[in-house]
């Protein structure tokens, strides 16, 4: 007997241990292996085989690694416009406009611009620019009665001396009253090519002329600068770079045409 029962003996662990087997996959769960001593460990799917579905028979949905949120920074602010270079010519007192047989030549050796706008005065002539006229410009009408160009406003250095336009003969210079506010220097020059004309300049810091004087043009020093209005001008919103700088004003006047004051205007006060 005891050799009978002793093969059935040792077979014994071998169906236990397929008795614990076959449940567990017909489950769909992961199987377990209970071994000789009573412990458990996951079975090791074959190689190939296709991984276990979860409970329930539903699919295994893989899942995406988790994106690393990417740190927001804000963008720096541009960096300032570099300061703007003001636009000088520096020329050697080379014609600016022509009125009939009158020439007139810049009256500064560092000019930024001539803006040509309407005279306060009926009698001032057309002035035609030329190649040679810096940054030649026409303002916006001013509502009186005079031609678009006839006069011009010379943006210059301030430190630059203010010489003759036209050669001629001194017929007044001083002082007067601009828009019976502000103090301001002039000189009135008969020019050599139209007797009995006026070229007027306006805007000068302290006349260095007298009355009768002859005078050349680009050579004969009327003013040591321009004068720096207290006030901002029309031309002065064309500035190429701040601050604005001071303007001479220049127009060549038939005297023979009357003149209608506008109130508040010019020397009127």
């Amino acid at each position: 007997m005891l050799g009978t029962f002793g093969p059935v003996r040792r077979f014994a662990p071998v169906l236990l241990l397929i008795a614990v087997v076959s449940p567990a996959c017909g489950a769909g769960q992961l199987p377990t292996v209970e071994g000789a001593g009573g412990e458990t460990a996951a079975a090791v799917p074959a190689a190939g085989a296709a991984p276990a579905a979860p409970a329930g028979g539903a699919a295994a949905t893989p899942v995406a690694p988790a994106e690393e949120a990417t740190p927001t920074t804000e963008a720096p602010p541009p960096p300032p416009p570099p300061p703007s270079a003001r636009s000088v010519t520096e020329q050697a007192w080379v014609p600016m406009a022509v009125v009939g047989d009158v020439t007139l030549v810049h009256p500064s050796d560092r000019v930024e611009r001539v803006a040509f706008h309407q005279s306060n005065h009926e009698g001032a002539r057309e002035l035609t620019a030329l190649p040679t006229t810096v940054m030649s410009t026409v303002l916006e009408s001013r509502e009186r009665l005079s031609a678009g160009q006839s006069a011009a406003d010379v943006v210059v250095d301030p430190e630059s001396a203010i010489r003759a336009p036209v050669s001629g003969r001194v017929l007044r210079a001083g002082s007067y009253v601009l828009y019976c506010k502000y103090r301001d220097d002039f000189v009135v020059i008969e020019p050599d090519g139209r007797p009995g004309w006026e070229v007027k300049i306006l805007h000068i810091d302290g006349e260095q002329v007298d009355v009768g004087q002859r005078v050349e043009a680009g050579v004969t020093q009327l003013a040591r600068r321009a004068t720096q209005l207290p006030f901002e001008s029309q031309v002065d919103k064309l500035r190429t770079a701040d601050p604005a700088w001071p303007h001479v004003h220049i127009e060549v006047v038939d005297p023979s045409i009357p003149n209608i004051p506008s109130p508040g205007g010019g020397g009127g006060c």
